[in-house]
């Protein structure tokens, strides 16, 4: 059921156009790296004109030398930086599918809840997952990250409140309403962690400042002895591997983003088309509290 092939919505809820924001972004992405490397090979031939035969260094071996200890430190430094921010981008991942399944699996107990409250919860969760999708995730996106809990997790709560199971399968329906409710905001929870990133100013700086003295120290390879080519090659790809790599960092310091590798609310539009089909199956055809973006009517 899950894995039932997406459709054009017909409630009126927001089908994000995503393509067109990702190309952009990657389009940006690529000049950024092209653009890089094109101002360090620039620099590096601007400084070959002037620069001796065999380049400034007397001992090109203990030059090399000093570069690797740089170059190791720099990429142990980078190492790190990525595996955190890859866990966040992860975490984030995960809540938001764990949150998805958790408000189909809350809907399907919701049906064996007692009659006075069953249809109004299914109603108020298709409601909370439009919220999601409509509102919370461009909040997400714009780099706002929502604080407290959601409007229909609290209007669920004051449903269930007037709840009185009274049968054996409505008690333990109620149990089993509260574990995935509290499964539900864990993983909300752990969504909305990397909205607005997981790596401190301090970090983007010592990176930006190691990346600036390995600039420097190749600029002092200079040669005016050796091919122009080779020593474009010499300083474009170390450029290059630097810029792309903390452009990637920064994707994945802020996983949710409309971007070319953020993250999209796919796992809660599926559930969203569940909901529908399954409101349909129970026979529940009553009006929704909301509008099609998850707003209270």
């Amino acid at each position: 059921m899950t894995d039932a092939p997406r459709s054009p919505r017909k409630d009126g809820a927001r089908e994000p156009s995503r393509g067109l924001a990702s190309q952009v972004n990657l389009g940006w992405g690529i000049v950024i790296v092209f653009g890089a490397v094109g101002l360090g090979v620039g620099a590096l031939l601007f400084v070959r004109r002037h620069a001796p035969a065999g380049s400034v260094f007397e001992d090109g071996d203990r030059a090399a030398g000093v570069f690797g200890v740089l170059a190791t430190g720099f990429a142990i430094l980078l190492g790190l930086i990525v595996f955190l921010a890859f866990t966040s981008y992860d975490q984030s991942r995960s809540g938001a599918e764990t949150e998805a399944l958790a408000v189909a699996q809350q809907y399907e107990t919701a049906q064996f809840m007692p009659v006075g409250v069953r249809q109004q919860l299914g109603a108020e969760l298709v409601c909370y997952s439009r919220s999601v999708i409509n509102q919370e995730w461009p909040a997400m996106e714009a780099g706002t990250q929502p604080e407290g809990f959601s409007s229909w997790g609290l209007e669920m709560f004051r449903t269930l409140k007037t709840a009185d199971p009274r049968t054996a399968a409505e008690q333990a329906a109620y149990d089993k309403w509260l574990d995935r409710n509290a499964d539900r905001e864990v993983a909300r929870q752990d969504r909305i962690h990397g909205a607005v990133g997981v790596i401190p100013i301090s970090l983007w700086v010592v990176l930006f400042f190691i990346s600036a003295v390995i600039f420097a120290f190749i600029l002092l390879f200079a040669d005016s002895g050796e091919r122009w080519y080779a020593q474009a090659m010499l300083m474009g790809s170390v450029v290059a591997v630097i810029t792309a790599t903390l452009l990637l960092i920064n994707v994945l310091d802020h996983p949710v983003q409309a971007g070319f590798g953020g993250l999209k609310p796919a796992a809660m539009e599926r559930t969203v088309q569940i909901l529908d089909q399954e409101r349909k199956f129970t026979g529940d055809h009553g009006a929704l509290p909301c509008d099609a973006n998850g707003t209270a009517l």
